[in-house]
């Protein structure tokens, strides 16, 4: 598995962040979340200080923040449903801007957008600077099971593939005038995808059988990528 499958994340470079063991980043990633959730909501100079310590990484990375911005879009429905919180939150009503909205629902809100950005920052940080292989060295490391890092290296092994497939099939709907972005095309859409799922399984069918003709006992062979 190679350095390419990792490319649509990770950022080459040669910083000390890039360098540093993958364990110890996981490591530091997982206490620094923790520390992030444990925060209570009210203290808001230390959900400042935490961006800071962040955007501070990302600096000594040499990562463009423009190059994690664009990445941060995952957090999209995350920060729809904190928008809608303070509309369908019960509990006392205050006035903003003219509207009233729920006081709870605003403080839970604040906390589930500093925590959330806080939180895909850093993970982005965190594959921005660290090869997907070498990341599962650390989780190997780390003692995590076996069998969990063998679907993980085999789900970002075959990502590309199967997104691949996903984009030439909507490249043949388009073709045959049909839109997936119009709700009048969702159910060729739905069955599209419903079709995209039966090839994977099947895919990972073959490959397991693949792996059991040549010897694949529950355990990968260790092989040195560097």
């Amino acid at each position: 598995m190679g350095a390419g499958h990792g490319h649509k994340l990770h950022f080459h470079g040669h910083s000390a962040v890039h360098r540093a063991p993958a364990h110890l980043k996981i490591l530091a990633l997982v206490g620094f979340m923790l520390l992030v959730v444990a925060t209570p909501r009210e203290w808001w100079p230390a959900f400042a200080a935490y961006a800071v310590v962040v955007l501070g990484v990302i600096a000594t990375s040499g990562v463009p923040f423009g190059y994690v911005a664009k990445r941060m879009v995952v957090e999209v429905p995350f920060v729809v449903f904190a928008v809608l919180m303070p509309f369908v939150a019960t509990g006392p009503r205050v006035e903003v801007l003219g509207v009233s909205v729920s006081e709870p629902g605003l403080w839970g809100a604040y906390a589930l957008l500093a925590k959330g950005t806080i939180g895909v920052m850093s993970s982005l940080t965190l594959a921005a600077t660290t090869e997907p292989q070498e990341l599962l060295r650390g989780l190997e490391r780390l003692r995590m099971p076996a069998l969990i890092v063998q679907i993980m290296g085999f789900m970002v092994r075959y990502l590309d593939v199967v997104t691949g497939e996903m984009g030439r099939m909507l490249v043949a709907m388009r073709s045959r005038g049909c839109d997936p972005r119009s709700p009048r095309h969702w159910p060729a859409l739905a069955r599209s995808l419903g079709a995209l799922f039966v090839r994977s399984y099947e895919r990972g069918e073959r490959v397991h059988l693949a792996m059991l003709s040549r010897g694949y006992d529950g355990r990968m062979p260790k092989v040195d990528a560097r």
